[in-house]
């Protein structure tokens, strides 16, 4: 590598290192091992590619973060009837806007995310993440101790605002560490540990809440957890030595560019849609499980149940689509087969509980929906990226997370709406409703799947092949 190349990419990793690929241009395959097929000096003058280890290790802690900043979110979801009994609410509505404050939370901050990772680096990032959650965490503990709702409210608010560091880095941390082989495998494993950290939250909240005085055993354990993740921030890598490809090296543009190329790109648009109202309808799901089963006769555990089986059937189905879709790049093919399936499984779920105490319609629901949902998670958010480069990808990932935060906002606010009151309906206090509205608006969503089709070539696929 030449002189000229190296001192351009260590200066700043978003940089090119040439104008040209041309045929003795090497890229180096994405192993475990670091690799290069030139001389580090680069004394023929062609650019060398190379992949750390280490960059693994970012990605541990960015699922580590995820998982913390979930299970802080869904705390109170499946187990809201003891929640509103500990602080003698007068209905489960004030513990509903626990887990909503936090999607508005994630709005307002997430201008600061793109911000802070397209001026400074990941881990000044992950080092906000970290106090945001770490302090949201204890704050909230003090507050359910002393019975103070106001006080457990800021500590979520807190938790919020540290979620979208969270969950805007994967793809701005593979862009510059990962090769097209294996970006969206190493997304889906950073972007896929949110909804995991929910899944815990569901999991373990029911299992030792078992009484409302239990409830602060449950807070401390959260918090202890992660305020050990979090100190993980401070070592995380910033950026290798070496570009690990040529797209990697793609001068990419600033926030405001970026914007404006995003906002009038209708692939985007189409994209930021389906995006927004799948991942909103998500977040409503996860939130009202135990409020959709219980009046049917379920238990709270049952419900807990349903939302972990949501989790893991997606995890397991995204870890054999994710290294598909690296190796062969058939994002398109993956969106128009599961989009039409995630709308089916809304449907189904209109009809998924009885009061016979049958388990098996809501538990094939949430695996249905968790298997569909979870695999086009990463999917989406690495496409994305190969249809708008060089649009910087804190940019583009922070948009398609706003919108998905802020339709899950809506979405529990209007499917709360719809709830019937605990003395009305059959059974009483059913969501039937809500549901029927979840499946209307999710067909809706289907429609921009046209747009889909007419996408152009996968930007960053292209160039590490043709190098």
């Amino acid at each position: 590598m030449s002189v000229e190349h190296q001192k351009s990419y260590d200066s700043d990793s978003r940089t090119a290192l040439g104008s040209t690929h041309g045929k003795d241009e090497t890229l180096v395959h994405d192993t475990d091992c670091v690799q290069s097929t030139l001389d580090a000096n680069g004394s023929d003058g062609s650019p060398v590619y190379k992949v750390y280890k280490r960059r693994w290790f970012g990605i541990l802690v960015l699922a580590l973060l995820n998982i913390c900043a979930s299970w802080g979110w869904l705390s109170f979801a499946a187990i809201s009837p003891l929640v509103a009994e500990y602080f003698n609410l007068e209905s489960q509505a004030p513990v509903n806007w626990l887990s909503t404050v936090i999607l508005f939370s994630y709005i307002v901050i997430s201008p600061l995310v793109w911000w802070v990772l397209v001026k400074y680096n990941i881990r000044y990032a992950l080092i906000l993440c970290s106090i945001f959650i770490i302090v949201g965490n204890w704050v909230r503990y003090a507050g359910v101790k002393t019975g103070n709702f106001g006080a457990t409210m800021f500590g979520q608010i807190l938790i919020g605002f540290a979620q979208p560091f969270a969950l805007s880095s994967p793809a701005y941390y593979t862009d510059i560490w990962f090769t097209s082989s294996s970006r969206v495998s190493a997304n889906a494993i950073a972007s896929l540990a949110n909804p995991l950290g929910g899944a815990i939250a569901q999991l373990v909240g029911p299992a030792i809440v078992l009484q409302a005085d239990q409830l602060p055993t449950f807070i401390v354990i959260t918090a202890g957890v992660t305020t050990a993740c979090g100190l993980l921030s401070f070592i995380v890598p910033i950026r290798p030595e070496l570009p690990a490809c040529p797209s990697s090296t793609i001068v990419k543009m600033g926030a405001n560019d970026s914007i404006k190329m995003l906002l009038t790109s209708i692939k985007f648009i189409a994209v930021l849609v389906m995006f927004s109202i799948y991942v909103g309808f998500f977040n409503a799901f996860s939130t009202y499980t135990a409020q959709i089963m219980v009046p049917y006769g379920y238990s709270t555990n049952e419900a807990g149940i349903a939302g972990a089986i949501l989790i893991v059937c997606g995890i397991v189905f995204a870890a054999v689509t994710s290294p598909l879709v690296d190796r062969t790049h058939i994002f398109i093919w993956i969106i128009v087969i599961q989009v039409p399936l995630i709308c089916g499984g809304y449907i189904a779920a209109v009809f998924m509980c009885t009061e016979s105490g049958q388990l098996v319609g809501p538990y094939l629901v949430s695996a249905i929906l968790g298997a569909t949902s979870f695999s086009l998670l990463p999917i989406f958010l690495e496409w994305t990226q190969e249809q708008t480069s060089p649009a910087d990808p804190a940019v583009s990932s922070s948009l398609l997370w706003i919108g998905g935060q802020l339709f899950g906002a809506i979405f529990i606010i209007v499917m709360n709406a719809l709830k019937y009151p605990d003395n009305v309906g059959n059974p009483p206090g059913n969501m039937r409703r809500s549901l029927i509205f979840q499946a209307v608006i999710a067909c809706v969503g289907l429609l921009p799947i046209i747009v889909i089709f007419k996408s152009r070539h996968n930007t960053r696929v292209t160039l590490d092949t043709r190098a």
